[in-house]
Protein backbone atom coordinates (compact mmCIF):
# COMPACT_ATOMS: atom_id res chain seq x y z
CA UNK A 1 0.00 0.00 0.00
CA UNK A 2 3.40 2.31 0.26
CA UNK A 3 2.22 3.36 -3.38
CA UNK A 4 -0.91 4.33 -2.73
CA UNK A 5 -1.22 7.97 -1.13
CA UNK A 6 -4.54 7.84 -0.12
CA UNK A 7 -4.46 5.71 2.44
CA UNK A 8 -3.31 6.69 6.12
CA UNK A 9 -1.40 4.37 8.80
CA UNK A 10 -4.04 1.90 9.21
CA UNK A 11 -5.25 1.53 5.43
CA UNK A 12 -8.28 4.13 5.72
CA UNK A 13 -8.74 6.21 2.82
CA UNK A 14 -6.89 9.99 3.33
CA UNK A 15 -7.11 13.36 1.51
CA UNK A 16 -2.92 14.03 0.86
CA UNK A 17 -1.49 16.98 2.44
CA UNK A 18 0.05 18.83 -0.46
CA UNK A 19 0.83 22.07 1.14
CA UNK A 20 4.75 21.40 0.63
CA UNK A 21 4.51 20.69 -2.95
CA UNK A 22 5.70 23.65 -5.46
CA UNK A 23 3.13 25.49 -7.34
CA UNK A 24 3.78 25.13 -10.93
CA UNK A 25 1.53 25.46 -14.17
CA UNK A 26 -0.42 22.48 -15.10
CA UNK A 27 -2.43 21.39 -17.50
CA UNK A 28 -4.88 17.95 -18.14
CA UNK A 29 -6.33 17.29 -21.79
CA UNK A 30 -8.99 13.81 -21.58
CA UNK A 31 -11.00 12.97 -23.70
CA UNK A 32 -14.30 10.27 -25.06
CA UNK A 33 -17.34 9.90 -26.73
CA UNK A 34 -21.22 8.67 -27.33
CA UNK A 35 -21.71 6.42 -29.82
CA UNK A 36 -25.12 6.75 -31.35
CA UNK A 37 -27.27 5.42 -34.07
CA UNK A 38 -28.02 7.40 -37.20
CA UNK A 39 -31.26 8.96 -36.19
CA UNK A 40 -29.85 10.38 -32.97
CA UNK A 41 -26.89 11.50 -35.21
CA UNK A 42 -29.02 13.45 -37.30
CA UNK A 43 -31.17 15.34 -34.65
CA UNK A 44 -28.27 16.04 -32.90
CA UNK A 45 -26.37 17.88 -36.26
CA UNK A 46 -29.35 19.31 -37.32
CA UNK A 47 -30.41 20.79 -33.86
CA UNK A 48 -33.60 19.01 -33.79
CA UNK A 49 -33.54 17.62 -30.09
CA UNK A 50 -36.34 18.25 -28.10
CA UNK A 51 -34.78 19.43 -25.47
CA UNK A 52 -32.36 21.65 -27.44
CA UNK A 53 -29.09 22.33 -28.96
CA UNK A 54 -27.07 18.94 -27.82
CA UNK A 55 -23.34 20.34 -28.12
CA UNK A 56 -23.77 23.97 -26.51
CA UNK A 57 -25.46 22.47 -23.42
CA UNK A 58 -22.83 19.32 -22.72
CA UNK A 59 -20.30 22.11 -23.22
CA UNK A 60 -22.01 24.02 -20.56
CA UNK A 61 -22.63 21.23 -18.42
CA UNK A 62 -18.81 19.78 -19.17
CA UNK A 63 -17.04 23.06 -17.99
CA UNK A 64 -19.54 23.09 -14.83
CA UNK A 65 -18.31 19.60 -13.98
CA UNK A 66 -14.74 20.62 -14.40
CA UNK A 67 -15.15 23.23 -11.49
CA UNK A 68 -17.58 20.48 -9.34
CA UNK A 69 -14.86 18.13 -9.36
CA UNK A 70 -13.79 18.03 -5.96
CA UNK A 71 -17.83 17.96 -4.78
CA UNK A 72 -18.36 14.73 -6.91
CA UNK A 73 -14.77 13.04 -6.18
CA UNK A 74 -14.19 12.65 -2.42
CA UNK A 75 -10.19 12.60 -2.43
CA UNK A 76 -10.05 15.73 -4.71
CA UNK A 77 -8.63 19.36 -3.85
CA UNK A 78 -10.04 22.03 -4.65
CA UNK A 79 -7.68 23.52 -6.87
CA UNK A 80 -7.71 27.19 -8.60
CA UNK A 81 -8.56 26.36 -11.92
CA UNK A 82 -7.19 28.81 -14.72
CA UNK A 83 -8.81 27.57 -17.88
CA UNK A 84 -11.21 24.75 -18.88
CA UNK A 85 -11.56 24.35 -22.75
CA UNK A 86 -14.17 21.74 -23.50
CA UNK A 87 -14.52 20.72 -27.52
CA UNK A 88 -17.68 18.44 -28.82
CA UNK A 89 -17.31 17.74 -32.87
CA UNK A 90 -19.57 15.24 -34.73
CA UNK A 91 -17.67 11.95 -36.13
CA UNK A 92 -20.07 11.05 -39.54
CA UNK A 93 -18.13 7.74 -40.06
CA UNK A 94 -18.46 6.81 -36.02
CA UNK A 95 -22.11 8.31 -36.18
CA UNK A 96 -20.61 10.08 -32.33
CA UNK A 97 -20.18 13.07 -30.16
CA UNK A 98 -16.36 13.35 -29.54
CA UNK A 99 -15.15 15.16 -26.66
CA UNK A 100 -12.47 16.79 -25.59
CA UNK A 101 -11.63 19.03 -22.36
CA UNK A 102 -8.10 20.83 -21.38
CA UNK A 103 -7.85 21.73 -18.09
CA UNK A 104 -5.37 24.00 -16.80
CA UNK A 105 -3.71 25.75 -13.40
CA UNK A 106 -1.21 26.64 -11.37
CA UNK A 107 -1.14 24.96 -8.06
CA UNK A 108 0.10 21.86 -6.13
CA UNK A 109 -2.11 19.46 -7.52
CA UNK A 110 -3.08 18.38 -10.59
CA UNK A 111 -6.00 18.84 -13.10
CA UNK A 112 -6.55 15.55 -14.48
CA UNK A 113 -9.94 14.49 -12.29
CA UNK A 114 -11.39 17.99 -13.39
CA UNK A 115 -10.51 16.80 -17.20
CA UNK A 116 -11.90 13.25 -17.02
CA UNK A 117 -14.70 15.01 -15.10
CA UNK A 118 -15.90 17.63 -17.60
CA UNK A 119 -15.75 14.91 -20.43
CA UNK A 120 -17.83 12.59 -18.26
CA UNK A 121 -20.32 15.26 -17.22
CA UNK A 122 -20.17 16.49 -20.64
CA UNK A 123 -20.88 13.15 -22.34
CA UNK A 124 -23.76 11.97 -19.51
CA UNK A 125 -25.47 15.44 -20.60
CA UNK A 126 -25.49 14.32 -24.08
CA UNK A 127 -27.00 10.82 -22.83
CA UNK A 128 -29.23 12.98 -21.15
CA UNK A 129 -30.60 15.04 -24.32
CA UNK A 130 -30.78 12.41 -26.24
CA UNK A 131 -32.40 9.61 -24.50
CA UNK A 132 -36.05 10.54 -25.23
CA UNK A 133 -35.01 9.17 -29.16
CA UNK A 134 -32.28 6.39 -28.29
CA UNK A 135 -31.87 4.49 -24.81
CA UNK A 136 -28.74 2.21 -26.13
CA UNK A 137 -26.36 4.88 -26.50
CA UNK A 138 -23.08 3.97 -25.55
CA UNK A 139 -20.81 6.54 -23.51
CA UNK A 140 -17.36 4.81 -23.95
CA UNK A 141 -13.39 5.76 -24.30
CA UNK A 142 -13.17 8.09 -22.02
CA UNK A 143 -9.43 8.62 -20.96
CA UNK A 144 -6.51 10.94 -20.15
CA UNK A 145 -4.63 11.93 -23.07
CA UNK A 146 -1.93 14.00 -21.43
CA UNK A 147 -0.88 16.41 -18.39
CA UNK A 148 2.02 18.27 -18.14
CA UNK A 149 3.27 20.29 -14.36
CA UNK A 150 4.30 18.90 -11.05
CA UNK A 151 7.04 16.33 -10.08
CA UNK A 152 5.82 13.34 -11.60
CA UNK A 153 6.46 15.40 -15.50
CA UNK A 154 4.92 15.16 -18.35
CA UNK A 155 2.68 12.10 -19.83
CA UNK A 156 1.37 11.48 -23.10
CA UNK A 157 -1.01 8.56 -23.65
CA UNK A 158 0.82 6.49 -26.57
CA UNK A 159 -2.10 4.94 -28.42
CA UNK A 160 -3.76 7.73 -29.19
CA UNK A 161 -4.26 8.68 -32.95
Amino acid sequence: MEDFTHFNAQGRAKMVNVGEKPTTDRRAVAAGRVLVNETTFALIQSGGMKKGDVLSVAQVAGILGAKSTPQLIPMCHPVPISGIDLSLHLDTERHSVEITATVSCSGQTGVEMEALTAVSIAALTVYDMCKAVQKDMVIADIRLLEKTGGVHGAYYRKDEN
